[in-house]
């Protein structure tokens, strides 16, 4: 409706050629007794008219042509503002364009034909995924769907490092806990993996093979074992929240490749690296951040930035679109060198979004809760979906904005009551099943015959917010903004609760029983469509 309106003001200048040299905006007012939308043009135009505003604003409204069909009336209200008010006609088709689409309302091909690659979680096969995985799982599996949605072809992807210090520490922890059921004393340091699932790997090994590996070496079937097994646990833990990784990228490849001395050939060639101190570093200095960084240890191990960049360039080689990085809150600091790097030797960093995500605070009545039984100073995501359920899980990670810290309340999570914003949302939904099973007796079908009776406000409120969903669904996706959508459907659940205790279906006269009807099946379209992007289900009976 904005593009409307901005189409009649730009036909509008031929009459008041001063429209050109204001930035035209419209607001939706605090109050529905001042429509549906209001511009201030007219008291921009104020200085550069030199009349009072009211009359600049009859001048405006004179000059927009508008079909009466689309906007029913326009008045001048306070100082000059100009409000606009959408027909019934214009507000009840949307019911028609829902029913015809369905499950596709909301779907929109302004993407289609391009490609997305979304790199979430990506957490290195040394213990289950925590509840600080989840938000990262979560947020980065429902920006896939919001992609997904508006067109584009996504791929899901988990980068992981089998190489290193920490899988080394992994296959020494399982061979340490090995030896101690084989009855050695062992003094196990501080800083390795304290997990119950290291003693479970190792009593599997002894299980198989018996005091046959005390002399392997940590760095093979311990570390391997222990690999296999903690990621059969994280593929299954990202499952139970329906979460399914086309490609799974391993960081070793790109040594093997030798992706980072080509890496490093190329900085060299273009005069981006120096060395000092035994280390090589990269003139990012020159690339538009503060201060230079070491690529290569003096150790000749490189730090971080090395074979990320590396690995962002062959995505990039891939010939995606866009790319989206998922990172916690630790990662804010440092990506932007990856970027720069991705700058220096020809790629488009502009292609490539990085979200950054606070942590999160398992709460229960107000109090802090450590629900593992674990030694590990951890919550498993794995607990949490035991303790509340996926569509709990999914619906509570994705609703608040990520750039905040998350305070997840279990005594919140747990309630079958409108306080569980999950339960509230999912209860609209359910009601609706539950009263188009009851009108089969009454022999009441849906029919966009009679909608123009529609004319209660409470149901006209409810029309225009089923309005926002497509727009809605864009702006999140281009935004990149999950938690939008759970306000989106909270906001309407409210719109339809409302709608249900002052527009009665059974029991009124057949014709405005059958448009009520028919609004309220638009609405549970549209609340299933939105927790389908959420990850989260519709259920028929609560």
């Amino acid at each position: 409706m904005k593009e409307y309106l901005y189409s009649a003001f730009r036909e509008a200048e031929n009459k008041i050629p001063e429209l050109k040299e204001i930035s035209i905006s419209f607001d939706v007012p605090k109050s529905i007794e001042h429509g549906d939308l209001s511009s201030n043009a007219a008291m921009l135009l104020t200085k550069r008219l030199k009349k009072n505003p009211k009359v600049i604003a009859q001048e405006i409204i004179d000059a927009l042509e508008l079909n009466k069909s689309v906007i029913s009336k326009v008045e001048i209200a306070g100082p000059g503002f100009i409000n606009f008010f959408f027909s019934k006609d214009y507000v009840t088709k949307i019911i028609k364009e829902i029913l015809d689409k369905k499950d596709k309302f909301g779907k929109s091909d302004k993407f289609k034909g391009k490609r997305a690659n979304v790199e979430f979680v990506s957490a290195n096969p040394t213990g289950p995924l925590t509840v600080g995985h989840g938000r990262n799982a979560v947020v980065g599996d429902t920006v896939a769907n919001l992609l997904e949605w508006i067109g584009y072809d996504v791929e899901r992807e988990y980068y992981f490092n089998n190489a290193g210090r920490q899988m080394r520490v992994l296959g020494d922890s399982v061979k340490y806990r090995y030896l101690e059921i084989l009855g050695d004393k062992i003094e196990f340091p501080q800083d390795y993996y304290q997990g119950e699932y290291i003693k479970d790997i190792a009593m599997q090994l002894f299980i198989k093979y018996g005091d046959s590996l005390r002399n392997e070496d940590p760095e093979s079937i311990f570390k391997d074992t222990a690999e296999q097994e903690i990621f059969f646990d994280i593929k299954k833990s990202l499952a139970n929240l329906g979460i399914n990784h086309k490609i799974f990228f391993n960081e070793n490849s790109l040594y093997e490749e030798g992706k980072i001395n080509e890496l490093l050939k190329t900085f060299k060639e273009k005069n981006l690296t120096y060395e000092k101190d035994g280390a090589v570093w990269l003139k990012l200095s020159e690339l538009g951040q503060p201060e230079d960084k070491v690529m290569v240890k003096s150790s000749g191990e490189p730090t971080y930035r090395l074979p990320d960049i590396a690995y962002h360039s062959v995505k990039l080689q891939r010939g995606y679109d866009l790319l989206i990085d998922l990172f916690g809150s630790d990662h804010n600091a440092t990506y932007p060198d990856v970027m720069a790097g991705l700058k220096a030797i020809g790629y488009d960093s502009s292609k490539v979004k990085v979200l950054i995500h606070q942590f999160v605070t398992i709460m229960d009545g107000g109090e802090v809760v450590k629900m593992s039984t674990r030694k590990a100073n951890y919550i498993t995501l794995d607990e949490l979906n035991g303790e509340v359920g996926k569509d709990v899980v999914r619906y509570f990670f994705n609703m608040r904005n990520i750039n905040s810290h998350m305070f997840f309340d279990l005594s919140v999570a747990k309630k079958q009551s409108d306080e569980n914003p999950v339960f509230y949302v999912q209860y609209a939904h359910a009601r609706i099943n539950s009263i188009l099973r009851r009108v089969k007796e009454e022999q009441l079908e849906v029919s966009i015959n009679h909608l123009e009776l529609l004319s209660h406000e409470d149901e006209q409120a409810l029309l225009k917010t089923l309005h926002q969903f497509s727009e809605e669904v864009l702006l999140s996706a281009k935004e990149l903004e999950t938690h939008r959508i759970c306000t989106y459907l909270y906001e309407l659940a409210a719109a339809y609760h409302k709608f249900n205790r002052t527009s009665r279906i059974l029991g009124t006269e057949r014709h405005l029983a059958e448009a009520r009807l028919t609004l309220a099946y638009a609405t549970m379209i549209v609340i299933k469509n939105g927790l389908s992007i959420l990850g989260v289900s519709a259920p028929e009976e609560m």
